[in-house]
């Protein structure tokens, strides 16, 4: 089943939020997708995407992502990051409908996802750059959101200034060039009883080796 799209991309493109970052571009879509469009495709992606749980080596130990992944793209596009090598699986119809709406959005040939399904509170995402060496120099990386709205914290990587975008259910946020050049960016852990969100964050590979 192919879920479509009700927002007019061109539209949207005319009227982001621009966040009030220094040295960054950063634009936000709220309600880029209708609620009832982004409940089903929330839906689609929890039952249908090959989850999988990754193990990372910190201070000598192997620990459990706190989320659980799904990596998807052309061929080639092997991603690797903190010790971890994903292997593409092929775009799924649903997948393929946002990555080409995003395209409209930033005129960037993204050929990647990751997908990441905060089932909880306590699953987060540490503080962290996109900058590795496949993005290649000033990535463009757009971010969709689909179910309950967290708190995207940035943090200044000189001046450790810090400014919270809550990113809502159906919402597009968009990194333009020389974010991933100054700042980090991450989602917490919280102890409050909330529901599951999915996160796909499209990109553009340069180079697997």
């Amino acid at each position: 089943m192919q879920l479509p799209l009700f927002t007019d991309a061109k539209a949207a493109k005319n009227s982001p939020i621009t966040l009030p970052l220094p040295e960054a571009e950063v634009r936000y879509y709220p309600q880029w997708i209708s609620s009832e469009q982004a409940n089903d495709y929330q839906g689609v992606f929890e039952s249908t995407l090959p989850w999988r749980q990754d193990t990372i080596r910190m201070y000598g130990k192997y620990l459990d992502v706190p989320r659980l992944q799904a990596w998807h793209g052309d061929p080639e596009c092997l991603y690797k990051y903190s010790g971890i090598k994903l292997a593409p699986q092929p775009w799924t119809p649903e997948l393929a409908v946002i990555r080409d709406k995003c395209i409209e959005v930033c005129d960037i040939p993204f050929n990647s996802v990751l997908a990441n399904w905060y089932r909880h509170g306590q699953d987060s995402m540490s503080m962290h750059a996109d900058d590795e060496p496949e993005l290649g120099p000033n990535p463009v990386v757009a971010s969709v959101t689909f179910g309950e709205s967290r708190p995207f914290v940035f943090k200044h990587k000189e001046t450790g200034a810090r400014f919270t975008q809550i990113l809502e259910h159906g919402s597009l946020l968009v990194m333009g060039e020389t974010t991933q050049s100054h700042y980090l960016h991450g989602i917490a852990k919280t102890t409050k009883h909330i529901g599951g969100r999915i996160n796909l964050t499209f990109r553009h590979l340069i180079s697997t080796k």
